[in-house]
């Protein structure tokens, strides 16, 4: 039978989803988890591969098994041998054709910034900070030039392995909550660093370094040069990923999902 998974997920101590030969990943401890629920060896397939450091609200996943458990002994079983950064949050049985990534229409990321003259203690690693004060007016404004479907070259990593560079972005919108500035961008998929590239160019615009209209230009050069810094990952969340509504998958609400 195949199994859907929910989970959440502290990033911090971890490289990445993805697993690695002697590195600690998302994907190693949880396939070992679920290994000793199912009394025999498992791979996960997630929806979307989170980088180190980067953390999951809604993270999605799938597996094949024998084993014959209910909803309920997949979560609390599971969970039983993870560690306190990684939790099973729901389990779904889930027709054969389902698939974690390939179903999936849309991902929500959302990115959190810090935005104080001193440094966080209690957020460390689970937020950016910036000391300049940020404008985020300005930055929504110059994150609508990033809304549609366009080529994102100029926010994708060096390294990035997808097959082309266009996305659509489905929604994006900039707001402050207190000393936080929360940046939220929906789409289809997303290239590697491509939220994190996004949130250094709009760090651009809000400190005042560039106009709105800049963010304009840097997507139309095609070019990561032209773009603002990287973002760190301690500020980036998967908050949830969409699926056609026939598969049960439930969704997180983005609104409420942090902060």
């Amino acid at each position: 039978m195949r199994i859907a998974l929910g989970l959440e997920y502290d990033g911090s101590r971890f490289h990445g989803f993805e697993r690695q030969p002697a590195r600690r990943t998302v994907q190693g401890e949880v396939e070992e988890a679920l290994a000793r629920v199912a009394a025999s060896p498992v791979r996960a397939v997630c929806a979307g591969r989170t980088d180190a450091g980067v953390h999951a609200l809604g993270q999605v996943v799938h597996f094949d098994t024998g084993a014959s458990r209910p909803p309920h002994a997949w979560v609390r079983g599971t969970n039983t041998y993870l560690s306190p950064d990684v939790t099973v949050l729901w389990a779904r049985f889930v027709d054969e054709g389902f698939h974690a990534r390939f179903l999936a229409l849309r991902r929500r990321y959302r990115y959190v910034i810090v935005n104080r003259s001193t440094r966080p203690a209690l957020l460390a690693g689970r937020a950016a900070w910036e000391y300049r004060r940020l404008d985020a007016r300005l930055m929504h404004l110059g994150a609508l030039h990033l809304a549609g479907e366009h080529d994102f070259s100029s926010f994708r990593a060096a390294g990035c392995q997808a097959r082309h560079p266009v996305r659509r972005v489905h929604r994006i919108e900039v707001n402050r909550i207190g000393e936080r500035i929360v940046i939220d961008v929906h789409a289809n998929a997303f290239l590697q660093h491509m939220v994190r590239n996004i949130a250094g160019t709009l760090v651009a615009v809000g400190s005042g370094e560039h106009d709105p209209v800049w963010v304009a230009s840097v997507l139309a050069a095609r070019d990561r040069r032209v773009g603002g810094v990287t973002a760190p990952p301690g500020g980036l969340y998967l908050v949830g990923v969409d699926y056609p509504e026939a598969t049960g998958i439930p969704a997180v609400p983005l609104a409420g999902a942090l902060w």
